[in-house]
């Protein structure tokens, strides 16, 4: 892959325990240009929570995550929250599933976002956050996943407003939006069929060779897994 760095570079990778954030991580650590992939997710020590923003502190102070990385990428995320599916209709619509998925979709990956901003390099470099296309408005065709859809749109615009205040400290960054499509996943099987599905390495492959051309803008890019751009 040609991510476009100068020399060969270090790479982060948060909720690296899921399907397509092990992917990122398989990918990364097969690239001889990338000589250091650092890994958080639950299971490692320290563990963290996207709803606890102690746990997240605790879990940035880790000392191998202090940078500065060419890239990070933000795998983290989640549309079935326990037992509760997406909405299909508004009156399905309740307060603690909407505070939830805010939280694991939006707060949580903004404090993630907050916190390694400041340990991107000074040069060319990458912040890539996991989204989706429901969470594009002018895409909304069919309605409903009224919580997700939401949290996903509300990070958009966290990503997107921290790009512009980042370019203006350092002119080579870029952020990106990724849409990975539909992959066969734990978070997909109640939704898809596996056949219907593309694997997560096809999908990680695809994203990889998607954000190596873009340049730094003063925003972000929101793009899916074949490079196309994705309207907000």
């Amino acid at each position: 892959m040609t991510l476009g760095f100068a020399t060969p570079f270090k790479s982060l990778v948060m909720g690296s325990s899921g399907a397509i954030g092990a992917a990122f991580v398989r990918a990364l650590r097969e690239d001889p240009q990338c000589e250091r992939v650092v890994e958080l997710n639950r299971t490692l020590d320290p563990s963290f929570e996207l709803q606890d923003e102690q746990e997240i502190e605790r879990a940035l102070s880790k000392p191998e995550l202090a940078g500065p990385f060419d890239l990070i990428v933000d795998a983290t995320g989640a549309l079935t929250l326990g037992s509760t599916g997406p909405e299909k209709s508004l009156q399905a619509l309740s307060a603690a599933a909407l505070n939830q998925s805010m939280w694991i979709n939006c707060i949580g990956p903004a404090l993630l976002l907050k916190g390694l901003v400041p340990r991107l390099s000074p040069e060319r470099c990458i912040y890539a956050k996991l989204s989706a296309r429901v969470g594009s408005i002018t895409d909304n065709k069919l309605g409903g996943w009224y919580s997700y859809r939401a949290s996903k749109a509300a990070f958009n615009q966290i990503l997107h407003t921290a790009a512009i205040e980042h370019h203006r400290r350092n002119k080579k960054a870029v952020f990106v939006a990724l849409q990975p499509g539909t992959v066969a996943s734990p978070l997909s099987s109640p939704f898809v069929q596996p056949s219907k599905a593309m694997g997560a390495q096809a999908s990680v492959d695809g994203l990889l060779k998607a954000i190596g051309p873009l340049e730094s803008r003063s925003g972000a890019h929101f793009i899916d897994f074949n490079g196309q751009t994705i309207p907000w």
